[in-house]
Formats: structure tokens, C-alpha cells, sequence
């Protein structure tokens, strides 16, 4: 649960980080993504991708610290 939360939160803040890059590279002063279907696909894919790598880096992180194991 607290992966989705935090998923959800970093996908939207990488939606501003994206739309800064893209400014800088392209010389723009405004970004128009076209009305909300747009924005939320955008957040969308960001929270998806967030969502994994924190499921990968629990995953290591148990694995690494041995949290939950019966060997304590």
C-alpha cells in the first residue's frame, strides 16, 4: 500500500521533472498536454514505472537485510 502511495506521488512529480527537460531541450516556455485523458496517461506510465523499481528494491532490500527471515 505505502508502495502505491509513494508510486503515485513520484509519478506525478517525474511528470513536472519530464516537462522541464523537455522545455529546456526544445526551447519551449509552456507544455500543452492536450486535456486531462493525456495528463493522466503520462502519470500513468510514471507510476507504473516507479512501482517497479520499488518492487524491485524491496525485494533487494529484504534479500539484502534478511527482513523476515527465520534465521534471527
Amino acid at each position: 500500500m505505502i508502495r502505491a502511495a509513494v508510486a503515485g506521488v513520484v509519478g506525478f512529480i517525474l511528470i513536472f521533472i519530464e516537462s522541464m527537460i523537455v522545455m529546456k531541450l526544445k526551447g519551449y516556455s509552456t507544455i500543452e498536454f492536450g486535456g486531462m485523458a493525456p495528463f493522466v496517461n503520462v502519470w500513468a506510465m510514471n507510476f507504473f514505472f516507479v512501482f517497479a523499481i520499488l518492487t524491485q528494491l524491496t525485494g533487494w532490500y529484504e534479500n539484502k537485510v534478511g527482513f523476515g527471515s527465520a534465521e534471527e
